[in-house]
């Protein structure tokens, strides 16, 4: 099967990437307005760039009537966001994060989701959340349909006993994170496994649940 994407629509061409490029990381985004309203936020068009600086990418599109999301306009407006990374135990939280809500409402408020300060942002951070990056806008890109946000990370949050900072392994026993499959379907991430002869150091000192 061979499909021209330029003889699609926009539609026809978001089904085909987000149904096949999968499964995606979610970023569980809280932002403030320039009058302190507090947003939440779920997006799957998320990921790591880079580290050096640390920076991560977060794709959030214009509604169907062109206007911004709240948290695409906090962002512009603040240049403050923090990514939250979910997993298996606040899934239902974050999904319900994105349900459509008056500007003047706080997500958080309505799911159950306590909030804690950050460090370097205004923005509160989700004290349920396995891990946090408090980010500052490092630069951004326009299209017709949606901006593109590249945060820099200034102040990373994770639950205690996650991370090994002596080794700098995370736990991954202690961490089941959810991926985004498509509509409302998501994915587990319990289903470990190594490729025989990919890293021999790594196999040979290193547990599967431990990297």
């Amino acid at each position: 099967m061979e499909i021209d994407f330029g003889q699609l629509t926009t539609y026809q061409r978001y089904k085909l990437m987000a149904s096949l490029i999968v499964p995606r990381p979610i970023a569980l985004i809280t932002s403030s307005s320039p009058d302190g309203v507090i947003n939440a936020a779920p997006f799957s068009m998320f990921n790591m760039v880079g580290e050096d600086p640390p920076i991560v990418m977060v794709s959030i599109n214009r509604l169907t009537d062109g206007r911004l999301k709240d948290t695409a306009a906090n962002i512009l407006s603040t240049e403050e966001f923090i990514v939250h990374l979910t997993d298996e135990a606040m899934t239902a939280q974050m999904h319900g994060c994105g349900e459509s809500f008056p500007p003047h409402v706080n997500e958080l408020d309505v799911v159950g989701l306590a909030m804690a300060p950050a460090h370097t942002v205004k923005p509160p951070r989700i004290a349920a959340a396995p891990v946090a990056f408090e980010c500052v806008l490092h630069e951004k890109l326009e299209t017709p349909s949606r901006y593109v946000f590249i945060g820099r990370v200034q102040w990373m949050h994770a639950r205690d006993g996650l991370i090994d900072v002596e080794r700098w392994r995370v736990r991954l026993q202690q961490y089941f994170p959810v991926g985004r499959f498509g509509a409302s379907f998501y994915v587990r991430t319990r289903d470990r496994f190594a490729v025989d002869g990919t890293d021999r150091e790594a196999a040979q000192s290193t547990a599967i649940d431990e990297i």
